[in-house]
């Protein structure tokens, strides 16, 4: 039998996870990963710590499914690379188990969803390169991104759609190219210098 361990989330450092955290070792958790959300677009160090951690047999507890992820396609990958590797999840409010019966049946869903997902998004990185190639760019990453370009990320980022690789790929650039650009209208933004930030 593996360790049952929990992972919460709080949006911003004025909410408190006792809540979260209570419920989850109240569930047999023998320990709990906290983030706090800062407004960064990094990853969630304490969820990478915990997912280095999980072995074959453990469980990933959390309070409810969108502290997991911030949209259900990141849920989805995340459940879907956990089953790939052994490992259980469960959802306190939403009384999702994989060790059920009924868990496991929504483990095998929530993977052949992650799966679609990854059809979906070979099929849209490819006719992003062939819009990139009929508009004359043959290849290869630039370095910086137009002003047009950087307002096209933002507008991908926001909807949700697509991760922030994929919005790299469609432009023609890093993933790391894309946090930056994204960083720096949110420090440069007209509400933030009003704010006197950044």
């Amino acid at each position: 039998m593996g360790e049952l361990l929990g992972y919460a989330r709080v949006s911003t450092a004025d909410q408190n996870p006792a809540l979260q955290e209570d419920a989850l070792y109240k569930a047999g958790c023998f320990k709990v990963f906290t983030d706090h959300a800062s407004g960064s677009l990094t990853e969630r160090p304490e969820l990478e710590k915990l997912q280095d951690q999980l072995r074959p047999g453990d469980t990933l507890v959390v309070w409810r499914l969108d502290r997991l992820g911030r949209s259900m396609k990141h849920i989805i990958s995340l459940v879907g690379e956990l089953n790939e590797r052994g490992v259980g999840f469960r959802s306190l409010e939403e009384y999702i188990d994989s060790n059920s019966p009924g868990g496991k049946l929504v483990f095998h869903i929530f993977a052949a969803l992650a799966e679609f997902e990854r059809s979906v998004t070979q099929e849209r990185t490819q006719a992003g390169l062939a819009a990139a190639r009929a508009r004359g760019r043959t290849g290869g990453r630039r370095a910086i991104l137009s002003t047009k370009d950087v307002a096209r990320a933002r507008e991908l980022y926001a909807k949700k759609d697509m991760t922030v690789e994929e919005i790299g790929k469609m432009l023609g650039v890093s993933r790391t190219t894309i946090y930056r650009a994204l960083e720096r209208e949110v420090s440069t933004s007209p509400r933030r210098k009003a704010q006197g930030v950044g």
